[in-house]
């Protein structure tokens, strides 16, 4: 799971404390949205990323690389577990009133191995793939997502804010 700490400024807390009993409502809201925007580059980042595929295939399972070879992108299997499980948590509260909202990967992959029966955990893959292995070189799609998406977030994330205020205002 990344995490990013987005200060919003004064002016987004006035615009929330003009909201009053709504602004809990309104900020989870935003911050959904936010989230939408950079859970979106995460994913067409990672829709980028170059495949690998399995030169000795249906005599080993992809998995088992031979010994010296290294990976070269990211398997087709691996990929599509990883877009599979990309997800976005609910919006909560912690205890000291901060609202906090995750972007990540759950579940397993579809392979498993002797390791995993279950399946590779998908956020071991994810950063496996993020910072590079023994055997696989470093293939950023996170950071450069987060980084790339952040200003974009904060624009959509004020959008909202300020249309509550508006609505809010009208009455």
């Amino acid at each position: 799971m990344a995490r990013v700490s987005i200060n919003a400024g004064d002016e987004w807390v006035r615009d929330l404390v003009k909201l009053g009993n709504q602004a809990d409502a309104v900020a989870a809201r935003a911050l959904a949205k936010g989230a939408g925007v950079v859970a979106d580059k995460i994913r067409a980042n990672l829709e980028a990323l170059a495949e690998d595929f399995n030169p000795d295939e249906g005599k080993r399972p992809y998995h088992y690389l031979p010994e010296g070879a290294h990976f070269s992108g990211i398997p087709d299997y691996q990929k599509k577990d990883l877009l599979d499980s990309l997800g976005i948590s609910p919006v909560q509260a912690d205890a000291e009133g901060n609202y906090n909202v995750k972007i990540g990967f759950d579940g397993y992959g579809s392979q498993p191995t002797e390791k995993y029966p279950k399946g590779l955990p998908n956020p071991l893959a994810a950063r496996a793939v993020e910072s590079g292995t023994s055997i696989r070189p470093r293939q950023p799609f996170v950071k450069p997502a987060v980084s790339k998406s952040k200003k974009a977030a904060i624009e959509a994330m004020q959008e909202v804010v300020q249309a509550a205020v508006a609505e809010t205002m009208k009455r």
